[in-house]
């Protein structure tokens, strides 16, 4: 033994035994402190499996397949459906989709968006298990959060690609509802890392492939049209002359307003009236001054003279319902004006903050639906859809009211939503069931991403919101746009089918080369 240590052996053995006993407590008190220390220094911050809140924030963010409902109840009824319907699939039979949202969304008509797409992926995932006709693999439907405003999206990226690895077998991933930035960040690594996309109502020019025979976003694939195809469509239905309109327009804009005013622009080319801006906040869903300006900009109108009449909107569904609000208190109540608008108008008739007292005088809105729900009923065109269609959806909602479908909660299709969602995971079943080889369980990832030029012809997505036929980037041709206008009432009333092309599609469904 070193001369050290026997030292202290002799030191400690003369200490008498009460005090040795004495420090052997403290030194345990003062372990156990620090244990303590260490774990409110390092609380557990995970909210379900795959789930947790960053080291920055009290928002849960990540991949749930869970019953976990993101800490909002009006989620909850679909959600536990979910998780029923996951946990009745054998181990080996299926594969996972993702559902890309902003589940933890503070503003109300976000968080009805969100719930809408949500009943709609869920709705289709039940069709796809148990209306299959034999088909495999089974889908498993996962949730991913990247957060109110998108801003974890990277974090959900990642761990979406690491269940592309696992027993997951996350085979695609569907959702990505708004044309934002951040979530053009998401698909943009995404894709790049061979995840295949399906946007449901993403609308923005600059998240599609095909522009300037580009494509940015590999395995992307879209139900909705772009902003431009939008235009074209509202152009073909109004038949409004630029001698008659101006533009109002987001400043500087996002993915969605900034193609939604080049494709206003476009049609409004030799227009006497300029464009006139407005700034909002960061965070378009938030209030901010931007009444005022609108009150200005509605003085401005009304310092014009006929034949003005039409406005074309360019900006998000807050900033529109501020807009519809200033002109209805408008100067020039004499005057009628007409308000058009992209799909963002279909939040409206969710908006408690809408004063309907403007469509009582002289306000007319109008908007281009991704979907609704009276589109094909009545006098529908021969081709670009069906009312079968959207009836076997229809048999599908009611079955959802109860078990063993549902419950789901409240369910309307009035906004679009969740029918375009449900599309929107139609086709991403159609992807990878198409791409699981003969005699085989389960599709490679890298394959599913491949089907997308194929959707056409007969091997069309008949969807509730009308054909989805893609073109070789993977972007509907000719797609069902549905021209709404809000009632006295603030209500949504379906008037016309639009098209792109200016006709329904023929009934082969062939883009041109």
């Amino acid at each position: 033994m070193r001369p050290w240590l026997r030292e202290l052996v002799q030191r400690i053995r003369t200490i008498p035994i009460y005090r040795f006993t004495a420090l052997v407590v403290a030194a345990a008190l003062v372990f156990g402190l620090v244990v303590l220390l260490r774990a409110v220094l390092h609380e557990d911050r995970s909210c379900a499996a795959g789930v947790a809140r960053p080291e920055d924030s009290g928002e849960c963010v990540g991949v749930s397949a869970s019953a976990f409902d993101f800490g909002q109840r009006r989620f909850a009824d679909t959600i536990r459906a979910v998780a029923r319907e996951n946990s009745s699939l054998k181990a080996g039979t299926y594969v996972t989709v993702a559902l890309y949202e902003p589940f933890t969304a503070t503003d109300t008509d976000t968080l009805n968006d969100v719930g809408h797409e949500l009943q709609g992926a869920y709705l289709a995932q039940y069709r796809a298990n148990h209306d299959n006709n034999g088909e495999t693999p089974y889908i498993r439907l996962a949730l991913a959060n990247p957060g109110a405003t998108g801003v974890y999206w990277e974090r959900t990226v990642d761990r979406i690609v690491t269940m592309t690895k696992s027993s997951d077998r996350l085979r695609a991933v569907t959702g990505i509802g708004m044309s934002t930035d951040n979530n053009k960040k998401a698909v943009a690594k995404l894709t790049r890392l061979g995840v295949p996309v399906v946007g449901s109502s993403i609308t923005a020019d600059d998240l599609a492939n095909g522009q300037r025979g580009k494509d940015p976003y590999p395995g992307l694939a879209r139900v909705s049209p772009t902003n431009t195809d939008e235009a074209r469509a509202l152009a073909s239905f109004a038949k409004v002359t630029a001698d008659r309109a101006l533009l109002v327009y987001d400043k500087p804009g996002d993915p969605y307003t900034k193609t939604l005013q080049h494709a206003f622009s476009t049609l409004l080319k030799g227009s006497p009236y300029g464009s006139w801006p407005f700034t909002p906040p960061a965070d378009r869903s938030q209030e901010g001054s931007t009444p005022n300006t609108f009150r200005q900009i509605t003085d401005l109108v009304c310092d014009t003279d006929a034949p003005l009449d039409t406005v074309f909107f360019a900006g998000r569904h807050t900033q529109l319902r501020q807009f519809i609000n200033a002109l209805g208190r408008r100067g020039c109540q004499s005057r009628t004006f007409t308000v058009l608008t992209g799909d963002e108008g279909s939040y409206l008739t969710g908006d408690d903050n809408l004063e309907t007292s403007a469509l009582q005088h002289g306000v007319s809105v109008r908007f281009t639906a991704l979907a609704h729900p009276d589109a094909w009923l009545n006098k529908a065109p021969a081709t670009g859809g069906s009312a079968q269609d959207t009836q076997d959806l229809d048999k599908l909602l009611a079955a959802a009211k109860t078990a063993p479908v549902g419950p789901v909660g409240p369910l309307s299709l009035d906004d679009g939503q969740a029918i375009i969602a449900y599309d929107a995971m139609q086709l991403a079943v159609h992807g990878i069931r198409e791409a699981t080889p003969d005699q085989q369980k389960i599709p490679p990832l890298s394959d599913v991403g491949l089907q997308w030029p194929q959707v056409k012809g007969s091997l069309r997505v008949s969807g509730a919101s009308g054909w989805i036929c893609l073109d070789v980037h993977g972007n509907p041709y000719d797609k069902a746009v549905p021209i709404v206008e809000l009632t006295r009432q603030g209500h949504a009333r379906f008037v016309k089918i639009a098209w792109p092309e200016g006709r329904p599609p023929s009934k082969e469904c062939l883009p041109p080369a």
